[in-house]
């Protein structure tokens, strides 16, 4: 059976990004589907391995141009300079070091030198610090792919929620919400939920914007005036999708059984419905990008970095998720059946 290779980015050094990462990589089914790739810096990354008391975690440091060994877990190192680590402070050292192993990631998931990548939280502020330019990976992704149009999604085994708007300040949605960009995500959606997740004909719901989904047009305008024509619209166009919904009883109704995937309108609305079902084992993942791409649904903890204390089933999911993602891609293709037929459950492999 053919692995998976999986790029791994540190994320932010004095976060707790590496303490998931090792715990992670640590789980002894890991190394049975995928040959694991950490970019980032050995140093760094065996001084976290003391903390998280994995000491003996054996982990292979690539030379230039030398192919990933299998049964291992490899390492890349992203720079050579000795660095300060200060846990649980954002430094512009932690933001360019970030920076430098998502490019180089990046770099060579566009060379197919890997088959998907998982990314470490980050920390914006850091990052900004350090020159980054984006409010985040997403948006970073978008352009150094070449996407036109990106959807962020969050997943677990039994919930996709996928955001219209992700990262921008919430006095600036409604002038995003449009129909066009609802009709856009709404066809972003439907196609990963075919391709990546097995799903034939996915059935999605649309969340409306305001309180109610505007009560007809009480509340505001948005729901009769572009959230539904843009529903009516992909209907007419064949897809299984309904909608506009109220948000704020949706999750906590029956309706959520009843959907592949779930649209919101913006960032909060989405991930709080989300977290509150699915917390500890969520997945970000990006959808129309001309690779896999997943990391987990928390950020950067900086209050319990260094203490051993970070929850790692979400990066262990990320992981996972994105191996599940290729064997499905693989499947989906027309090749490779073998290994879908043997693609084991998530849920087997997260019964720690």
């Amino acid at each position: 059976m053919e692995k998976v290779k999986i790029g791994i980015t540190t994320g932010d050094i004095n976060s707790i990004s590496l303490e998931v990462i090792l715990k992670a990589l640590s789980n002894e089914s890991i190394l049975q589907y995928i040959i694991p790739v950490i970019y980032g810096n050995i140093k760094i990354t065996s001084y976290h391995k003391n903390i998280v008391n994995l000491a003996n975690l054996s982990i292979y440091v690539l030379n230039k141009g030398e192919k990933p060994k299998n049964n291992r877990i490899n390492l890349v190192n992203c720079w050579n300079d000795n660095v300060n680590i200060n846990l649980g402070k954002p430094s512009p050292e932690g933001g360019k070091l970030a920076q430098l192993a998502l490019e180089q990631a990046v770099e060579d998931i566009m060379n197919k030198e890997l088959d998907a990548i998982v990314t470490g939280p980050i920390h914006k502020h850091s990052m900004k610090m350090a020159g980054f330019q984006h409010l985040g990976h997403t948006s970073y992704l978008k352009e150094k792919s070449g996407s036109s149009e990106v959807l962020m999604m969050m997943v677990s085994d039994k919930l996709r929620v996928g955001l219209v708007t992700d990262h921008i300040p919430l006095k600036d949605v409604c002038s995003k919400i449009t129909k066009e960009s609802i009709i856009n995500k709404i066809n972003i959606m439907e196609n990963s939920l075919i391709k990546d997740f097995g799903l034939e004909k996915p059935n999605i719901a649309v969340l409306g914007l305001n309180p109610h989904a505007g009560e007809e047009g009480m509340l505001g305008s948005e729901e009769e005036e572009i959230i539904r024509p843009a529903v009516i619209e992909c209907k007419k166009n064949g897809k299984f999708v309904s909608g506009p919904y109220p948000a704020d009883s949706f999750f906590g109704s029956r309706l959520i059984s009843k959907f592949d995937g779930i649209l919101s309108m913006y960032h909060d609305q989405g991930l709080t419905g989300f977290k509150s079902v699915a917390f500890s084992h969520g997945v970000n993942y990006t959808a129309g990008l001309p690779f896999v791409r997943t990391s987990p649904d928390h950020g950067t903890a900086f209050d319990i970095a260094g203490q051993n204390l970070a929850d790692h089933r979400s990066m262990l999911q990320a992981i996972y998720a994105a191996k599940d993602i290729i064997f499905e891609r693989w499947g989906y293709s027309d090749s490779r059946k073998d290994i879908l037929k043997k693609k084991p459950k998530l849920s087997e492999e997260l019964s720690e």
